[in-house]
């Protein structure tokens, strides 16, 4: 029986399966994405977690030899197939913060205001600046970058890159979040950082995190889910998923029998 006090899915995965040139990464998977939480992806390398959440937003089309079959579905609305989303327009609505920060070569200010102005979603001037400091303060940068703006975003430090990606992520006014290992290139004291944004972020965003980490996945999620060999194998809240796993495999990760 379903759980009244749960959230509704913001997203759904049913019969999932991606092929790159023939091999099978992904096979069947099904998987409700609650609204407000974050869901972590966990398991060993190459299981199909980044796979998985590639899918989501449709980066797997960028991909040569890449296929994609099963359903994925955002607020009931199709991702794949007849009548899908533009995927240009839902690349606006499902976000993406990658592994590695990628500013671009540009100022501060014109990293957050690029997807606005490609959208045209407010006009320049007073409306921008409001946009790009609203942005910037969601991402908890705005104190350490108000005054000096016009900087380029790449000389910022690997943890502040981060949040500036995500800061531009959030300009376009998402509604899903998606972060790649967002913080396997920064050194603690930045994790912790990104780690307390993503906290206050879910209030806003609906964020779906692969990490290497498990603590990490303790920490910010409150569902996750255990990939191995391209299926999942267990799915639940993280506190029962970490403390009283059901399946023996889930039980060996995160003991570190394997992975």
């Amino acid at each position: 029986m379903p759980d009244p006090g749960a959230p509704a899915s913001k997203m759904t995965a049913r019969r999932l399966a991606v092929r790159y040139d023939g091999k099978l990464a992904l096979k069947t998977v099904d998987l409700d994405i609650p609204a407000g939480r974050v869901t972590a992806l966990i398991g060993p390398s190459g299981c199909g977690k980044s796979t998985f959440l590639r899918c989501l937003n449709r980066m797997n089309d960028t991909i040569v030899g890449a296929r994609v079959e099963g359903e994925v579905t955002l607020d009931g609305e199709p991702l794949y197939g007849p009548g899908a989303i533009d995927p240009v327009l839902l690349r606006s609505r499902v976000g993406m913060v990658f592994q590695k920060p990628n500013p671009f070569p540009k100022s501060i200010y014109d990293n957050v205001a690029f997807g606005p102005r490609l959208m045209r979603r407010v006009a320049e001037g007073e409306e921008m600046d409001a946009l790009v400091q609203s942005s910037l303060e969601q991402a908890g940068l705005w104190a350490e970058v108000k005054d000096r703006l016009d900087a380029k975003g790449t000389g910022l430090s690997g943890g502040q890159q981060q949040r500036l990606c995500i800061a531009r992520a959030i300009a376009v006014g998402p509604e899903v979040i998606l972060m790649d290992e967002p913080c396997s290139a920064l050194d603690p004291i930045a994790t912790a950082k990104v780690e307390e944004l993503i906290d206050s972020l879910r209030d806003r965003f609906t964020i779906v995190i692969v990490t290497h980490s498990m603590q990490q996945a303790a920490r910010v999620s409150q569902v996750t889910a255990f990939f191995h060999l391209g299926t999942i194998v267990e799915v639940g809240a993280t506190e029962q998923l970490f403390t009283a796993p059901v399946h023996e495999l889930t039980q060996g990760y995160i003991t570190g029998r394997f992975g």
